[in-house]
């Protein structure tokens, strides 16, 4: 159901954040990114004050420095009233069913899976490395594209070769170590890490790749605090792991249950939200308002 129903538009698609609305053009859409925010693929029935206008001011900023990369889906910041700097026109593509995940350093499932075979999507690994620790080189994960509910599945590149074709995984794959390279190093001159983050590519009718959705925001990526990062050991974060940390060690919830998350208190609402505006800032050195 839309959360914006005032805009008077078809709802196409409702994900966990974002909704997409026809407009009279038929290759356009309105995207709006809402404030909900998922962990462990709920959606929780807490919502964050001003997380969709951040996601979607982030974003902008990363395409604009992202542009002679890649080309973006971004047609116009120019939205309805009730969906301003949250929403954005963008073009209407096919979209390519793979979440493209680069991580410069190991964490997450990836540190899991790790811990049982040495590797991440079958990319091998030398021993030795710890939760937090900065790999040599950046490496390609892909994930599978889940529907609402059910769990992206980490796979090789070679079974995602088999879903897109080997020219598109290998374009794919190339783009999204480019872009990561590119804003791991934005990043870290701003005094955060991105230890890991994930890339959407939909397609022209000409057979363009462009890059879609939303990029390098707290929800996307994991932003460590570069001056107390310490693998093996504290990784401090701008981004969601302090909701899922919370949700694991704190609410009373067993993530195994089947049953839905419970609401966020006030004060995890609250530093969530200074988390996600302390991303914003320190990457793009503006005030958000």
């Amino acid at each position: 159901m839309s959360q914006y129903a005032e805009l008077g538009l078809p709802l196409i698609h409702a994900g966990k954040v974002r909704e997409l609305y026809a407009l009279p053009e038929a290759d356009r859409l309105l995207m709006v990114a809402t404030d909900n925010i998922s962990a462990f693929d709920w959606v929780l029935p807490s919502t964050i004050p001003d997380k969709g206008a951040i996601l979607t001011q982030l974003s902008l900023w990363w395409f604009d420095r992202l542009r002679d990369i890649v080309p973006n889906h971004v047609i116009s910041t120019d939205v309805p009233a009730a969906v301003a700097r949250r929403g954005l026109v963008v073009e209407k593509l096919e979209m390519i069913p793979v979440e493209c995940v680069a991580r410069g350093y190991l964490t997450g499932s990836g540190w899991a899976e790790y811990q049982q075979s040495r590797t991440v999507c079958g990319i091998g690994l030398p021993e030795g490395l710890v939760d937090g620790s900065r790999l040599a080189e950046p490496i390609f994960t892909p994930a599978t594209k889940a529907a609402l509910g059910e769990h992206d599945e980490n796979v090789d590149f070679e079974t995602m070769v088999g879903t897109v074709g080997r020219e598109t995984g290998e374009a794919i794959r190339d783009l999204t170590l480019r872009i990561y390279r590119t804003a791991e190093e934005v990043a870290r001159d701003r005094g955060i890490i991105l230890a890991d983050t994930k890339f959407e590519f939909g397609v022209r009718p000409d057979g363009t790749i462009v890059l879609a959705d939303e990029v390098l925001t707290p929800d996307s990526s994991r932003f460590w605090d570069a001056a107390s990062w310490q693998p093996g050991g504290r990784l401090d974060s701008y981004d969601k792991q302090y909701v899922r940390n919370w949700l694991l060690h704190d609410s009373g919830w067993d993530r195994n249950s089947g049953q839905a998350p419970p609401e966020l208190p006030a004060a995890v609402i609250e530093q969530t939200r200074e988390r996600y505006v302390r991303a914003y800032e320190q990457l793009t050195g503006l005030r958000f308002a």
